[in-house]
């Protein structure tokens, strides 16, 4: 995504002085669809290392059971539902993307219906890791997993 970034500033000048077009909206589209991939598959990853934004003020002074209360009611009243109304609204999008084989509107651009289909896919992995969340903050809460060793085992 980087070198793409790169090539798309070192192009555009490099390419008016010697007077050819060295980049493309494709190079553009490109770096958002890479940034795209890893925006949406690293959304569970981050949210399964704890490396979500959070706002600490309350969360950080409290002991680890009601950290695991906070995190399990989080995830059962906001994460999950807002994960199943983001997939119910964009899957009319996909699939008519899918239908039309939408292409960017921008003259040399990248089809837009792969990149689309990773909203639904996105949001269904962070329902799985929702999941996985509430199992354990669960087990914190009733005593059948003990705070320090779910974090030790990276899992909190």
């Amino acid at each position: 995504m980087i070198i793409i970034g790169v090539w798309n500033v070192i192009g555009r000048y490099l390419g008016r002085i010697i007077g050819r077009e060295l980049s493309s909206n494709a190079y553009l589209e490109a770096q958002w669809y890479m940034f795209d991939l890893v925006f949406f598959l690293g959304a569970a990853y981050i949210l399964k290392h704890d490396e979500h934004v959070r706002v600490d003020i309350f969360y950080s002074q409290c002991s680890p059971k009601r950290k695991a209360l906070i995190n399990l009611l989080g995830t059962v009243l906001f994460l999950i539902p807002f994960c199943v109304l983001v997939i119910i609204f964009s899957w009319d999008t996909v699939i008519y993307s899918w239908i039309d084989l939408e292409v960017s509107p921008d003259p040399g651009g990248l089809p837009r219906y792969p990149i689309k289909t990773l909203i639904p896919i996105a949001f269904i992995l962070l329902i799985f890791q929702g999941i996985s969340e509430t199992i354990k903050n669960f087990a914190i809460l009733t005593n059948r997993l003990e705070p320090q060793e779910a974090q030790n085992n990276g899992e909190l």
